[in-house]
């Protein structure tokens, strides 16, 4: 039983580093909708005043052998700092408590993890990390040398959204879905190489609850899910321009 959980809990970090990914005629070419989108999430220059955010919240992870329950918290810092905390119960499965700590410093990752074992971030999920940023990678995606092309439209949820493919000088391609009604992201789609899970698999990362926070639509509700697992965080508390040292990012 305890392998399968470790199975299956191999995910979590790979969650936590694909929300920082942490769309009305296709006559509008993707930058239009880029602006858009960042004009409805409250404009370039209030996020462009953003330097940091402490999010927390509680977690659920769905698995085959079962539903864990925890917490989480969230540490961004501009440009592309990031440290994901996760803390669960698997008294039930025969884990105990769990604890995930991802931590991003802009150049490396490292992962504190009491079950799996500590780890380097290498590979496709650095790379998708380093392409990140606060609060957003869609406000200098184009001075980090990533192209954007509008791909279609799909149904997400009850409305339409536009696809955007995002391809970086390195590391996975994203697809980016903005609601053609709200233009807020609502959901990214990664593949991405996990040496842990067997090989690539994909990573969707859907968002809602959209609340007003500082003037800035922040996403209450994450819901992230691959071949093995569910993961669905809801935030309670978010804080920005907090103060945080850099040491929080680093690799203890």
């Amino acid at each position: 039983m305890r392998a399968h959980v470790k199975k299956q809990l191999h995910g979590v970090a790979l969650f936590t580093a694909l929300v920082l990914w942490a769309v009305p005629s296709l006559s509008q070419t993707a930058d239009e909708i880029i602006e858009k989108h960042l004009a409805a999430a409250g404009g370039r220059a209030v996020l462009s005043k953003l330097t940091s955010r402490i999010a927390t919240g509680t977690i659920s992870i769905t698995t085959p052998v079962g539903e864990l329950k925890g917490t989480i918290e969230v540490y961004n810092k501009k440009p592309n700092k990031n440290r994901t905390l996760i803390k669960v119960d698997a008294t039930a499965l025969g884990g105990g408590q769990i604890t995930n700590d991802q931590r991003f410093d802009g150049t490396a990752g490292y992962v504190v993890d009491s079950f799996n074992g500590n780890r380097t971030i290498t590979g496709d999920q650095l790379e998708a990390m380093k392409n990140g940023g606060f609060p957003t990678p869609l406000l200098t995606y184009k001075d980090a040398g990533v192209t954007a092309a509008l791909s279609g439209r799909e149904k997400v949820g009850a409305n339409e959204a536009y696809v955007i493919r995002f391809t970086p000088k390195s590391g996975p391609g994203v697809r980016v879905f903005i609601d053609s009604q709200t233009f807020m992201v609502v959901k990214t789609i990664i593949t991405v190489n996990v040496p842990q899970l067997g090989g690539p698999i994909d990573q969707v990362v859907e968002f809602s609850d959209f609340r007003d926070v500082d003037g800035i639509k922040v996403p209450y509700t994450t819901r992230s899910s691959n071949s093995l697992q569910t993961t669905t965080a809801i935030l309670n508390d978010v804080k920005h321009n907090a103060q945080i040292d850099d040491s929080l990012f680093a690799k203890p």
